[in-house]
């Protein structure tokens, strides 16, 4: 198991490495290009906007599956009162 993991990451290192110096410097520009306030200004509100409606688009979905656990429940205690599908005496 040692082993395995020595070799993939001296395999994962070798691998960086040239690609990396394969890429060249572009300027500390990125993958985006250059930037300045306006965008910098935009990503964070897109940021800010996300995680709001993640959490509302969470909740939604965990109270949707609160109901059909609920109603699932109920079905499974009406079946369970009723005598002909209970058995027994």
């Amino acid at each position: 198991m040692a082993r395995v993991a020595a070799l993939t990451l001296a395999a994962f290192f070798l691998v960086t490495q040239t690609a990396l110096a394969a890429k060249g410097f572009d300027g500390g520009q990125g993958t985006y290009g250059e930037t300045n306030d306006k965008v910098v200004t935009l990503a964070a509100f897109i940021v800010i906007a996300f995680f709001p409606l993640f959490i509302f688009c969470c909740s939604m979905l965990q109270r949707r599956l609160d109901k059909r656990k609920d109603r699932r429940k109920a079905a499974e205690k009406a079946r369970r009162a009723r005598a002909d599908v209970r058995g027994g005496w």
